[in-house]
């Protein structure tokens, strides 16, 4: 296994200790994540800034595997493969359990979901085609969006949040759009190979 394909074996591995320190029930093995007061109005939970710590080592590796692949021109069907669902194990299962605590509403995991499977279909059928389906530029931007925007909702917004500026909200409600978007152009570029003629 070469390095960047190691690298993203890795942020799998971090995205599950994301998703454990996120979703475990602690309270039933009688430990509670202490709170803190910041700015004399703000509460912060310590399991997040250490998930938001993680959260942005992992986002960085995402950056990294990928570079390191083309530069050294290494890359793989596995890499692929792997770097995709290390996309969305990290980012649909922050996402799920962000919205699960009530940090974003309901709606955006269940729509990025959603345009994911859709998007994942189309690269199938076209693939079949023997057609690449290249990332979009639209796409592109919703990643750096999204990544931003959990980071910063990760660390309570802060310090936006002074101001009552929920920023990192805002950034993954726009990577929300961006995602929908850069979906209809996937369908788009490639409904000759959907539509049965």
């Amino acid at each position: 296994m070469n390095l960047p394909n190691r690298i993203t074996m890795g942020r799998i591995i971090l995205a599950v200790i994301i998703l454990l320190i996120l979703v475990f029930p602690f309270h039933q093995i009688n430990y509670k994540w202490p709170n803190y007061l910041i700015a004399g109005s703000i509460t912060i939970n310590i399991k997040y800034i250490i998930a938001g710590i993680l959260f942005m080592i992992a986002s960085f590796t995402d950056f990294l595997d990928g570079k390191i692949a083309r530069d050294r021109g290494i890359v793989t069907d596995f890499g692929k493969v792997m770097d995709a669902i290390a996309d969305k194990v990290l980012v649909n299962g922050v996402l799920i359990a962000l919205a699960y605590d009530g940090f974003l509403p309901i709606i955006i995991p269940v729509t990025i979901i959603i345009r994911d499977i859709a998007v994942d279909s189309i690269k199938m059928v076209a693939g079949s085609s023997g057609k690449a389906v290249a990332a979009s530029m639209a796409g592109k931007i919703k990643t750096i969006f999204m990544m931003v925007g959990l980071t910063m909702i990760f660390f309570y917004n802060l310090p936006f949040e002074l101001w009552n500026i929920s920023l990192g909200n805002y950034l993954v409600f726009i990577a929300t759009i961006l995602s929908v978007y850069s979906g209809i152009q996937y369908f788009i570029v490639n409904k000759e190979f959907l539509i049965e003629r």
